[in-house]
């Protein structure tokens, strides 16, 4: 049997991302999401887990000097919890190097675009801008560089005629709802892992694109 994966989740806000996250927890599933940490005490992610019975901190950045300061009391914080996997689900901190390399093959990301494409802010209206076929979601483990950690998966969704941002925003949301907890249980079974050349699955490297469900 599958030893349990201890997950500590950050979150800057309403924690759509971790319900899914939440919801996907089962006898079958060896992830355990045994914190929900948030920068901001108003986030209404923090309520989603206190109802799941889940144990929530606040680390609010705004009570220290600079980013050092805050991610040393941050990394103190999530060690408590002897974390196997670190997730970020709309965690809106830009984090230090050092943070970064503490955990290092055991941080993920969720991104709103097809990496390595539409890296940053308001994805949705640049590949609309830019008459774009496709769009989706990434899960990525994170790196120092922004946004360009190796992809784990990727949902790849057409653009539809008379597409809005605010329609593809909703559309793309429901594809992350899919990929993050399939990402989350890969990774507590040892099947998603860092290797030296990038993600693997499965022991084999996966494209720079990742493993890509296309709806």
């Amino acid at each position: 049997m599958t030893a349990t994966c201890n997950v500590v989740v950050l979150i800057s806000g309403s924690g759509s991302n971790l319900q899914a996250l939440i919801d996907s927890q089962g006898a079958d599933n060896p992830a355990r999401i045994r914190a929900v940490i948030s920068n901001r005490p108003e986030a209404f992610g923090l309520q989603r887990a206190a109802t799941a019975g889940i144990e929530t901190r606040v680390v609010d950045h705004k009570a220290f000097a600079g980013r050092e300061e805050f991610d040393a009391a941050l990394m103190a914080v999530i060690d408590e919890h002897a974390p196997d996997l670190v997730i970020l689900a709309g965690f809106m901190r830009i984090l230090t190097a050092g943070f970064v390399r503490r955990y290092a093959g055991r941080l993920l990301n969720i991104h709103p675009s097809l990496l390595p494409l539409y890296r940053g802010l308001d994805t949705h209206h640049r590949v609309l801008a830019d008459n774009q076929p496709e769009h989706g979601c990434s899960v990525h483990f994170v790196t120092e560089e922004l946004d360009g950690g190796p992809v784990a998966i990727q949902a790849v969704i057409p653009v539809a005629p008379g597409e809005t941002a605010e329609s593809l925003t909703a559309r793309v949301h429901a594809e992350e709802h899919r990929i993050y907890p399939l990402a989350m249980r890969w990774f507590a079974e040892g099947r998603l892992r860092l290797g030296e050349q990038g993600a693997m699955l499965d022991g084999e490297t996966l494209p720079a694109t990742g493993y890509q469900l296309r709806i």
